[in-house]
């Protein structure tokens, strides 16, 4: 074991703010290596056993992270899943070699696992049979503690005091072979995320936190899969320049164009076509293919049958009757936008401007971001449509009911009764 791979309760915990105590000038230690080396990546089913026995008989925490192909691939999909135990040690797993590890989830399932970020991985996770009884969010104890930077890197070097190198986190992981030095990366990921967990939790029960970190790990594990999004072609990048019914039925066929290009390929949307190229082609309603090919995004290199096929798309789009023409921005299934508060209901806008004024005092005492304090959306709700009388009991029943949790109640009804008085 090298200098740089000695334990992690060897360094201080370094303040929220992001610097260490007063009375500790250190800089970061390196961390170059995992502590037993690199991992082998287990690819089939004998391996895949072995993992499973290994963790099934380790104790405490596991430490879990994923690795995507974010803008290689269509989707999200795992390529790689990366874990660690004591008395297992570390693991790294390809999905791809190993579709289903439903029986490595079943083995650790009743373990805490301990995630950064982990909204961001427990889809891909899940698709793959691994879903977590019980969870700690390194990233989000770190918010609730007032950590100013709460990405993996900055959290392991604030906290523990030690520098893990991060040039690897946007990498095609679907390579395969994965790099020797993007292995020796994605296991140091889980390398030090038990220790970041029993810092934080250290942290959170000194600052008197720790349960309202547990409620809200309890409503990550809780909540159900996400909605398909509805009308996803509405969030193309520059939509906000296309006004005309029209020209949005063009970006809605060469999008949905696109991504069947992209599913059948396995490849990102955006290495098909890209966003500003259906927009230059949604605001310019192209005559021919010729014409296509002078936009930006449809050069020369894009081949003949290529822009034949967008400009099908747009074509289609042309041939739209009136009537199935999409109409301008989305539905509304709650307030309008703030912005139209003013004109709609100007005692509501008073509301909602005495209610975000006392939830961000409330946050900046309690040291977190306003949005995990109470969401912006919870707000809105309450303040657009507040009980009739808002005594503490009448506000906590609908902050619950949109959602809020227990500790969240306990802690803005009294600020948010004395908003909506004092706007009424």
């Amino acid at each position: 074991m090298t200098d740089a791979q000695d334990t992690a309760a060897d360094h201080p915990l370094r303040t929220p703010g992001g610097g260490p105590p007063d009375d500790v000038v250190t800089a970061p230690i390196p961390l170059l290596e995992p502590r037993e080396g690199i991992p082998p990546v287990v690819a089939d089913e004998a391996g895949l056993a072995a993992v499973v026995e290994a963790f099934a008989a380790g104790r405490g925490p596991v430490a879990v992270d994923a690795e995507r192909a974010s803008g290689y691939r269509y989707g999200q999909r795992a390529y790689l899943v990366q874990l660690r135990r004591e008395g297992a040690g570390s693991a790294l797993v390809d999905p791809v070699g190993c579709p289903d590890l439903s029986a490595l989830g079943a083995a650790i399932g009743d373990a805490e696992w301990v995630l950064h970020a982990a909204t961001q991985d427990l889809p891909c996770l899940r698709e793959i049979g691994m879903s977590p009884a019980r969870l700690f969010d390194t990233e989000l104890a770190g918010r609730l503690a007032g950590f100013a930077r709460v990405g993996l890197g900055a959290m392991v070097e604030n906290v523990l005091g030690y520098a893990l190198e991060k040039g690897h986190s946007a990498v095609d992981w679907s390579t395969r072979p994965l790099p020797e030095p993007w292995l020796r990366y994605a296991a140091l990921d889980v390398e030090l995320l038990v220790d970041l967990r029993d810092a934080l939790e250290e942290e959170l029960e000194r600052q008197g936190k720790l349960e309202w970190a547990r409620q809200e790990f309890a409503a990550i594990v809780a909540a159900p899969p996400a909605p398909p999004r509805k009308d996803p072609w509405r969030r193309t990048s520059g939509m906000h320049k296309v006004r005309r019914r029209r020209q949005m039925a063009v970006v809605r066929e060469l999008w949905t164009a696109r991504d069947k290009v992209a599913q059948r390929r396995d490849v990102s949307p955006g290495k098909v076509l890209g966003d500003g190229a259906i927009i230059e082609a949604a605001l310019n309603m192209p005559a021919n293919a010729n014409a296509l090919a002078a936009l930006p995004g449809f050069g020369p290199r894009m081949g003949r049958r290529q822009l034949e096929q967008w400009q099908a798309a747009i074509d289609r789009a042309r041939a739209v009757p009136e009537s199935e023409l999409p109409q301008p921005g989305q539905p509304l299934t709650g307030p309008p936008p703030p912005r139209a508060w003013a004109d709609k209901d100007p005692v509501a806008a008073a509301r909602l401007a005495a209610a975000r004024t006392a939830v961000s005092e409330l946050a900046e005492r309690l040291t977190m971001p306003q949005e995990n304090l109470i969401t912006p959306d919870t707000v809105r709700r309450l303040c657009w449509e507040p009980p009739k009388n808002p005594t503490p009991e009448a506000v906590a029943e609908a902050l619950a009911a949109h959602g809020a949790r227990p500790w969240q109640v306990e802690q803005v009804t009294p600020v948010l009764v004395t908003a909506l008085s004092s706007a009424a």
